[in-house]
This record gives C-alpha cells, sequence and structure tokens, in this order.
C-alpha cells in the first residue's frame, strides 16, 4: 500500500493527474467501456447516497416532492423553445431506431432499417420540455399552482474531454422544475433552491461558495436569470457547483402551459428549474484532500470512524473484538457510523495507509498494551495527528471531534479563498494575476464583447456577479466605461 500511495502523483506535480489517481486509487469510480462514461464503485457511490439523502430531505423540508419523468424526449419538443435548443443541440445523443437483427452476412448484428422510428428521441441532457409538456395536463387553474417537483435521475451530453465527476458523457443529478401563479413566487423560488445549495455545501460538505447571478452570455439556455454557487479549488480554479434558473415564461409559451388567476383571468405559468449533480463529488475532492489522499468532511463520509485491531495471535484478537464491539455499540448510539477492521488478509499498516487514502475522518487502534491499560490511539484524518486517551467517555470525545473536523476543514477551504481573492483594477494587471490562480474581483462593464474579449485572450470568465458583492461603482478594466459593481472572473472546470 504504501507503494501505491508513492505513485499518487503529487498535487504541486501535476494536478490534474493527481486528481485522476486519487479518484481511481481511493476506490471511488473508473472508466468504462463506454467512452466517456464512468462506473461509480461502492465506496464512491455510498459518498453521493449520502448527498442524495441530504439533499433529498432539504428538498422536501421546503415543500418539494419526487417524481420521474422519461429519459427518451421527442425531438420536436427539444426544439419548442429557441434558446433551450441551440444551447443543447451540439450534446444531444439521438436515437433513430428501435430494432436489431442480425446480419445477413453473419458478422453479428446491424440496425433495422425497417425499424426507424417516425420522430427521432433525444436521450434527456436535461428535462425542462419533457416535463412542461406534462405539466399542461396538471395545471389549469390557479388552485393547482404551485408545482413542486424534483427527480433524481441520469442524463446525456455528449462532451468530447471528459474526467471523472467533473465532466462526463452521462452523469447522475437531480433536477428541480416549479411552476407558479406569479413572477416573484417563482424568483423567490429560484433564490431559495440556490440558498438550499450553499447550505448544503457549507454545512455538509465544509466547501464554501459564492452565491451570485451569472452574466447573460453564461446563463442557462431559455432561461431569464441563472443563480450559481462558485466554489475555489485548491489549484485556483473555479467550479460552478449548483445552479438555480428564472424561467420566467419561456417554457410555459413553447407549450402552451396556462391557469385561470384569481381573477378568472388566463395568464402563463411562471417557471424554475435547479440542479446539482456528481459534481459535487469533484468539489469534494479537490476542495479538501492532499497528496495523502481524500479527506471526507465528517458529515458524508461513508463511515466517520475505523477501528483497527494491532494483535500478534487469535487470542489477542478475541480480546481485543470485544473491547472494539463495546466502542462499536457506544459510538454508534451517538449516532456515529463505524467500522471494525478485524480482516486477517491486510497488516495493520496497510490498513492505516488504505484508511488515510480514503479519507475516514477518524481512526482508532487498539492493540494488547492498549486492553491493559484502557486506551486508545485516536489518529484524524485533516490534521494527520494521532494521540493515546483513555476509552473512559472517548465516544463523547470522538462526537465532539467529528464536529471539530467538520469544522475545521471548512475554516481550512475558507482561509484558502480568502488567501486567493484578490482586487484587479486594469487588464495588464489581470493578465498577469489570472496566471497564479483564484478568483479575481474586477470591474466589467457589462458587455458580451468585453466578456468574449477577456474569454478568449485569457481563457478565464466571468463566473458570477456576486449576489452580496462590494457596489461600488468603478471602471471597467478592459475599456474604462462605467462598471456598477465588481465581478469574479476565474478560469474554471
Amino acid at each position: 500500500m504504501a507503494k501505491e500511495l508513492k505513485e499518487l502523483t503529487p498535487r504541486s506535480v501535476d494536478y490534474s493527474q493527481w486528481y485522476q489517481d486519487l479518484v481511481i486509487k481511493a476506490d471511488l469510480a473508473e472508466m468504462s467501456a463506454v467512452r466517456g462514461c464512468m462506473v461509480i464503485k461502492p465506496y464512491g457511490y455510498a459518498i453521493w447516497e449520502k448527498i442524495q439523502r441530504e439533499l433529498d430531505d432539504m428538498f422536501k423540508a421546503t415543500g418539494h416532492v419526487n417524481a420521474y419523468f422519461p429519459l427518451f424526449i421527442p425531438k420536436s419538443f427539444l426544439s419548442r423553445e429557441a434558446e433551450h435548443v441551440e444551447g443543447f443541440a451540439k450534446e444531444c445523443a439521438v436515437v433513430t431506431h428501435h430494432r436489431l437483427k442480425k446480419d445477413p452476412n453473419g458478422t453479428g448484428l446491424i440496425v433495422d432499417p425497417d425499424a426507424k422510428l417516425e420522430e427521432e428521441l433525444i436521450v434527456r441532457p436535461t428535462s425542462e420540455t419533457i416535463i412542461w409538456n406534462t405539466y399542461k395536463n396538471w395545471i389549469h387553474s390557479y388552485r393547482d399552482l404551485p408545482i413542486l417537483c424534483n427527480q433524481w435521475a441520469n442524463v446525456v451530453r455528449w462532451e468530447m474531454r471528459t474526467r471523472m465527476f467533473l465532466r462526463t458523457t452521462e452523469f447522475l443529478w437531480q433536477e428541480g422544475h416549479t411552476a407558479h401563479a406569479t413572477k416573484d413566487e417563482a424568483e423567490i423560488e429560484a433564490k431559495k433552491m440556490l440558498e438550499v445549495y450553499a447550505s448544503f455545501a457549507e454545512n455538509f460538505m465544509a466547501v464554501p461558495v459564492v452565491r451570485g447571478v451569472k452574466t447573460p452570455t453564461e446563463r442557462f439556455a431559455g432561461a431569464l436569470d441563472t443563480y450559481t454557487i462558485e466554489a475555489l479549488m485548491q489549484d485556483g480554479k473555479a467550479l460552478q457547483s449548483g445552479t438555480a434558473h428564472f424561467l420566467g415564461q419561456n417554457f410555459a409559451k413553447a407549450f402552451d402551459v396556462t391557469f385561470i388567476d384569481k381573477d378568472n383571468k388566463t395568464d402563463y405559468v411562471w417557471a424554475t428549474s435547479w440542479g446539482v449533480s456528481t459534481r459535487l463529488m469533484g468539489a469534494l475532492i479537490m476542495t479538501h484532500s492532499d497528496d495523502n489522499g481524500l479527506v471526507l468532511p465528517p458529515k458524508l463520509a461513508p463511515y466517520q470512524v475505523v477501528i483497527v485491531p494491532i494483535y500478534k495471535n487469535d487470542d489477542q484478537l478475541h480480546a481485543i473484538d470485544e473491547k472494539a464491539n463495546q466502542l462499536m455499540d457506544g459510538l454508534k448510539k451517538l449516532g456515529i457510523s463505524v467500522k471494525y477492521d478485524n480482516s486477517d488478509n491486510k497488516k495493520p499498516g496497510w490498513k492505516f495507509a488504505e484508511y488515510e487514502l480514503k479519507g475516514v475522518p477518524v481512526r482508532l487502534a487498539i492493540g494488547s498494551r492498549d486492553l491493559e491499560s484502557n486506551t486508545v490511539e485516536v489518529a484524524r484524518r485533516d490534521t494527520l495527528t494521532k494521540e493515546t486517551l483513555s476509552c473512559d467517555g472517548i465516544e463523547d470525545y470522538i462526537k465532539q471531534l467529528l464536529d471539530d473536523i467538520q469544522a475545521n476543514i471548512y475554516k481550512k477551504a475558507l482561509d484558502f479563498r480568502q488567501a486567493n481573492t484578490r482586487e484587479v483594477n486594469s487588464y495588464d494587471e489581470f493578465k498577469v494575476e489570472i496566471e497564479k490562480g483564484g478568483f479575481l474581483m474586477c470591474h466589467w462593464d457589462g458587455t458580451a464583447e468585453t466578456e468574449e474579449k477577456i474569454k478568449n485572450e485569457t481563457k478565464a470568465t466571468i463566473r458570477c456577479i456576486p449576489l452580496n458583492g462590494d457596489m461600488t461603482p468603478g471602471k471597467c478594466m478592459v475599456t474604462g466605461k462605467p462598471s456598477t459593481q465588481r465581478v469574479i472572473i476565474a478560469r474554471a472546470y
């Protein structure tokens, strides 16, 4: 195991390769036989399940319910909203036939030319169109509103360059789709769900985020406004970590979804959509982990504590087993997830390295001397420190320790972001500073032309206009034209 750890490329040498190495070596995922698609392995999926569980509870606490809509979308649906189809047309996987048959030449299977579909089906890149076609049947009066639906699903966007969790052809996500009687209700909903995402990122993932709104160029195809949370990774690049879209009445008009309001007048429904994906796994990895492997926030770790026995013979192991079971019972009563690894096919040193690599927040080691002295060795993953403590009251100590680790890794990430957020006032200065990475706070004149110039010349994009940013007016760093406030510009994943 020590040799395998040495093969984990240091971040300072090649950050991208470090990330790829870590995803594979920590048993999170691997590339599949299908181009651009990954296999999420059990340990990685256990983290995703925890993300799902917490988010799902937060959605339901805000009045949302889960539903499921078809994977396939008729091509004509996608073309009804002009901006939407333009935004996704180049990424769509298309189903044209519904049957295979044996090749007459005996060389396998071929597509049956007689099984061509009357209308091609798109494998969903997102579900606004199929859902709004459905909502037309559900909505007639203001009494039918609001509709607050979410679905957990997979989507397909044909990517040319893929990276596990961050950008794959198929990925897992949730997508909320809500319908409202008024513009104000829909805007409140979009901002509410952005805050749900931000709260989850900071309180569970321990990832500090900036809340903002996208520029018109960067907003979701078909939206009037896109709200975003942006996180800063250790290599100085930004990662869009969740979005909520105010869709106005665009999709309602495209699918003729109207309702009778309280004044007995007919109007189009107002809409939102919002989503996060398995990209959050990438955010977890790149925000906290180090050259020794994963560092997981305790609230999302598949198991928060692992117990490793150190013994020379079966008699010692049996005695340690008894002590470990007592510890596990005490920890579980406090709601702490724990694993006891008394497998005999790996030495303790191997197990220590393995669980360090997998980011388990707390490791307990118990040997025969610990039994005699009623002690246990406690190692914390975030600081790589360890201490020997009495077993008396150890369960309560570990519960507090997990809270301390959660807070510590959040503070470390927040300190990093603050240290790498800088104000820049000239374009020449910007071109120097962008090479160092981080969030650059700059004045921008609000034009798409200036935004495109920055992107083409520096490969950086306006990540967001901060919702709670400095509203002090200034001059655009590129053109010198008036600017109402600073925006965040960074290179991004």
